[in-house]
C-alpha cells in the first residue's frame, strides 16, 4: 500500500523513499516484529483458553512432558504479522506478492485445521495425510501455473542448474507438476523440523534471508548480468515480504525460545515451508534450495529411511525420526539440538550463496 506513495513524490519530494525495495523491505520487518510483540501475548492467552491441554506431546520419544499444556497454532501470530506487514509495505501490482501469499494462506489453513484436529482430539493424527496432500498439490499447482504464466517465455518452463553457467533445461508444462513438488517438499519438510523450541523458525528466516538476497539479484538485470544468474524481472519484490517474514519470526522467537510459551505448529511451518519453495520456483533457483534448506532435506529424508527401512527389514536406521530426536535420544540437550541445528542452517545458507557466483 505504502509503495503508492511514490507516485506523489512529484508533489512531495520525501515520498520518493517508497519508491525503494531496500526501504520498503525494514519497513516490513519492523511492522511485522512490532505487530508480534503487541499482540503476540494476547494471543497466547486466547489459545491457551480455547485449547485447553494444548498440542499433544509424544510419550515414545524423549522426555518433554513438562512441555504439556503449552498451546499451538503459532503459526497465526507468523502469519497474521507477515500479512499485514506485506500488505502494507508491498506493491501491490506485482503478480508475485499475491502468488506467494496465495500459497501461505493456504497452507496455513490447511496447517490450522490439522492443528484444530490434533488440539480437540488430543492426537497426533491430524488431518488425512492423503487429503492433505492432495489439497497441498493443488493450491502449489496453481500458484506454479501462476508463476509460469507471468514469467517469460522460456524462462517460465526451465530448470537452471547452479555451478554452470547458461545450463537449463526445458520441461514445458511438466514445470507444473515440478514447481509443485518443490513447493509441497519444501512445506512438510519444515514441518518436520518444527519439533523442538526454536528449532525450526531460525533456519526458516536464515533460509528465508538468503533467498531474499537471490530474489533482489535475480530481481535487477545489472546485478544478475554480472553475475551470470538467471534474470527474473519483477521478483525483487519478493524481499519485502521475506522481510515481513523475517520480523514475524524474530517476534516468534521471543516467545517461542525454551521454555516456549508457544509452538508453532502445523499451522506455522506448512505455510513457511510453501512460501520458501514457491519463492525458489519464482527465482528459478529450485536446485539451490537444496542446499539452502539442507536441513529441512536431511530431517525429510531421515523419515523417509526410517519408513522405509523399518517396512523392508525391520529395522530402525536412527534411534528416533525426524533425525533431531535422534540425537536427543544420544544424549544431547534440547538446547544443543537446536543450537547445533541453527549453526548446519547458516552454513548451508552461506554453501547456497556461493553458488550465485560459482558459475
Amino acid at each position: 500500500m505504502f509503495a503508492f506513495l511514490a507516485e506523489f513524490s512529484s508533489v512531495f519530494s520525501p515520498l520518493n523513499v517508497f519508491r525503494y525495495i531496500t526501504f520498503r523491505t525494514g519497513g516490513a520487518i519492523f511492522t511485522a516484529l512490532i505487530f508480534v510483540f503487541l499482540f503476540g501475548p494476547g494471543l497466547i492467552q486466547l489459545l491457551r483458553l480455547k485449547q485447553g491441554k494444548g498440542q499433544p506431546i509424544r510419550t515414545d520419544g524423549p522426555e518433554h512432558q513438562a512441555k504439556k499444556g503449552t498451546p499451538t497454532m503459532g503459526g497465526l501470530m507468523i502469519l497474521s504479522g507477515l500479512v499485514i506487514a506485506t500488505l502494507l509495505w508491498a506493491n501491490l501490482r506485482s503478480p508475485y506478492v499475491w502468488i506467494l501469499l496465495f500459497v501461505t494462506l493456504g497452507f496455513g489453513a490447511i496447517g490450522f485445521y490439522d492443528d484444530y484436529l490434533k488440539v480437540t482430539k488430543q492426537t497426533h493424527a491430524g488431518f488425512s495425510s492423503r487429503a492433505r496432500l492432495a489439497l497441498e498439490f493443488v493450491i502449489a499447482g496453481l500458484a506454479v501455473s501462476a508463476i509460469i504464466y507471468v514469467t517469460r517465455d522460456p524462462l517460465n518452463t526451465s530448470i537452471y542448474f547452479p555451478f554452470i553457467k547458461d545450463l537449463s533445461i526445458n520441461i514445458g508444462l511438466f514445470m507444473i507438476v515440478f514447481g509443485a513438488f518443490v513447493v509441497v517438499g519444501s512445506g512438510n519438510a519444515v514441518n518436520l523440523t518444527d519439533g523442538l523450541d526454536g528449532l525450526a523458525i531460525v533456519p526458516v528466516m536464515i533460509a528465508a534471508g538468503t533467498f531474499g538476497v537471490i530474489a533482489y539479484l535475480s530481481g535487477n538485470a545489472f546485478f544478475a548480468n554480472y553475475l551470470q544468474i538467471t534474470h527474473v524481472p519483477g521478483t525483487g519484490e519478493i524481499i519485502v515480504i521475506i522481510g515481513a517474514l523475517i520480523g514475524a519470526g524474530l517476534g516468534f522467537l521471543w516467545f517461542n525460545a525454551p521454555p516456549a510459551h508457544i509452538f508453532m505448529g502445523d499451522t506455522g511451518s506448512l505455510a513457511l515451508g510453501g512460501l520458501i519453495g514457491t519463492i525458489a520456483v519464482a527465482t528459478k533457483h529450485e536446485i539451490v534450495l537444496l542446499v539452502v534448506g539442507g536441513l529441512f532435506v536431511l530431517e525429510a529424508l531421515s523419515v523417509i529411511v526410517q519408513v522405509a527401512s523399518f517396512k523392508l527389514t525391520g529395522k530402525r536406521v536412527f534411534r528416533m525420526a525426524p533425525i533431531h530426536h535422534h540425537f536427543e535420544k544420544k544424549g544431547w540437550s534440547e538446547s544443543q539440538v537446536v543450537v547445533r541445528f541453527w549453526i548446519i542452517a547458516f552454513v548451508l545458507a552461506l554453501a547456497g550463496l556461493s553458488t550465485l557466483k560459482l558459475r
